[in-house]
């Protein structure tokens, strides 16, 4: 058995005075002397003012990350705003906070319709970049509400994880596919060589779609039939971030408007405030303005 340290006895005589005993007795028992004791009191003190601080930054971070952040993240926002911290200590005081980050708890839907290969699997899983507008992946996914289906049509650049444009619909129309094609395009009108991914999808096989694809210089590229590890970018998307907003709060969205609303809100968080691992704890956004400085 260890031995307790200097700062373990001065916490525990510290404690036995709010009984009423005598420090001097206190401190000869204990074998501690007295600047030994006042001398670790002040590290305590010290300790708990950093903690202090310290807590209150991770409550807030927490709250204006809606709740959702866990260590990890949090660990490393801190660390972008300049604190020196290990994830241990941060661990510990969200533990004793009770700050718990929201978990998925169900898998997305993702809508397929009739699938069909129109194209070749040119990414083949192969999903790395060296900058924005290399790579970018589609998908049609919908969501289960009191008043019915909603379908979510968005476009993500694989290289900063980005949601480029989306359509949401009360139907999975191609009405859907081209506003969400118009939004890229009024956004980025030169894509020359831009590989963009789906999987077999409908909507992805329809004439107009491929069209207007060749019409930008655009290479299309679609998964096998049944693998959603081909098209694991945009499935990471739908499963991590849109669980944190959806599952679970489904009643919060007793309309259409209401939900357009929350995934407008949402994707505009996701897009400029979320910070990820692969984008080097970068907000997608932030990570396409320093990768085009850098290039």
């Amino acid at each position: 058995m260890r031995s307790a340290t200097q700062g373990e006895k001065a916490a525990l005589v510290q404690e036995l005075r709010k009984e009423g005993h005598r420090l001097n007795d206190l401190l000869d028992a204990i074998g501690l002397s007295r600047s030994t004791y006042y001398y670790e009191l002040g590290r305590m003190d010290k300790v708990e003012e950093r903690n202090a601080e310290l807590s209150s930054e991770i409550t807030a971070i927490f709250n204006e990350n809606r709740k959702r952040y866990g260590v990890r993240r949090i660990h490393h926002e801190l660390l972008n705003r300049g604190y020196q911290v290990n994830r241990k200590r941060v661990q510990r005081i969200m533990n004793q906070l009770a700050l718990f980050g929201k978990r998925p708890k169900e898998k997305y839907h993702s809508y397929k319709g009739d699938v069909g290969k129109v194209a070749d699997n040119i990414i083949n899983r192969d999903f790395s970049t060296e900058k924005p507008l290399q790579k970018w992946t589609t998908d049609v996914s919908h969501f289960n509400l009191s008043w019915g289906k909603c379908y979510i049509s968005p476009a993500l650049d694989m290289n900063t994880n980005e949601i480029i444009s989306y359509n949401l619909s009360l139907s999975p129309n191609m009405e859907q596919i081209k506003d969400m094609l118009q939004k890229v395009f009024h956004r980025f009108p030169s894509l020359q060589g831009l590989i963009m991914h789906s999987d077999q999808g409908w909507q992805c096989q329809h004439a107009f779609y491929r069209k207007e694809l060749q019409k930008h210089g655009i290479v299309q590229s679609m998964s096998r039939k049944g693998n959603c590890y081909d098209n694991c970018i945009m499935e990471n998307f739908f499963g991590r971030s849109m669980n944190e907003m959806f599952y679970g709060s489904e009643k919060n969205y007793p309309s259409f408007e209401t939900f357009s609303k929350a995934i407008a809100d949402h994707i505009d968080y996701y897009n400029n405030s979320r910070i990820q691992a692969e984008t080097k704890w970068m907000p997608p956004s932030k990570f396409r303005e320093a990768s085009l400085v850098i290039s």
